[in-house]
């Protein structure tokens, strides 16, 4: 499984995926500056975001790392990853 993935934001550039959420959306950071965070949602060819807080974000990805626990641990240990990289 590839957990990555990456959206170009019209005025932040080039954003990479954190965390997927359970509500079909997924938590994005700018790549180079990585304290912008979004809540991005895509609908066949409309895409949404919306800005939300450090702390959002990393509840978000604690939520995710819980999920790939379950999956396994090759799962949980790649998303465990970029969830240090992203906010340690």
């Amino acid at each position: 499984m590839s957990t990555e993935r990456y959206l170009n934001h019209p005025t932040f550039g080039l954003l990479y995926r954190v965390a997927m959420t359970s509500e079909g959306r997924e938590v994005f950071a700018t790549l180079y500056a990585q304290r912008m965070f979004f809540l991005v949602s895509v609908q066949g060819r409309s895409v949404e975001f919306e800005v939300i807080p450090l702390m959002d974000a990393r509840h978000l990805a604690e939520q995710n790392l819980a999920r790939a626990r379950r999956e396994g641990p090759e799962a949980h240990a790649t998303w465990r990853e970029l969830f240090d990289k992203t906010f340690i």
